[in-house]
């Protein structure tokens, strides 16, 4: 399957791509590997976490997954949050597992991690934690111009 999405890649002419196991099961070495196939060609986004909230996965694996892939020549490393905010980086009631992102940003550089953040309270969060040029992904497109607001100081919520 591999290779038919290096096919879709070149036949677009896409310069970006993503390599994720957040919601299929692939060897972590295999993964980093093909890392390293698809960033010589291209950019390469990688994801670390699960999109299935009954697989936990302990700080030092976070951490060490995300470095290994940075390695491999990941552009920047996707902290899972899925579309509903509740998995991942977020405990089940989304608020933010601030114990586990506390760990992974004294080993891995916060600059080299996007932070999935569905939820304006997500988003609020982290801006507050990094400030306004923190890396935010999984944004719905009619909450752009509210997160513009909220980089901007533009919002009561982050005075």
């Amino acid at each position: 399957e591999f290779e038919n999405y290096m096919r879709v890649c070149d036949k677009y002419n896409l310069d970006l791509a993503e390599i994720s196991d957040g919601s299929i099961i692939i060897d972590h070495d295999e993964k980093c590997e093909l890392i390293r196939r698809m960033g010589k060609d291209r950019t390469v986004l990688s994801e670390v976490g699960s999109k299935d909230s009954g697989i936990l996965i302990s700080p030092a694996k976070w951490i060490k997954m995300m470095s290994t892939e940075l390695e491999a020549g990941s552009w920047k490393v996707i902290a899972e949050g899925r579309e509903s905010g509740n998995v991942g980086v977020f405990r089940p009631n989304g608020t933010a597992h601030t114990m586990l992102i506390n760990r992974i940003i004294a080993k891995v550089n916060p600059d080299d991690i996007l932070w999935e953040a569905p939820q304006k309270n997500q988003q609020v969060w982290f801006v507050k934690l990094f400030g306004a040029n923190v890396n935010l992904g999984n944004i719905a497109p009619n909450q752009m111009i509210s997160l513009e607001c909220l980089r901007l100081g533009l919002r009561g919520d982050t005075f």
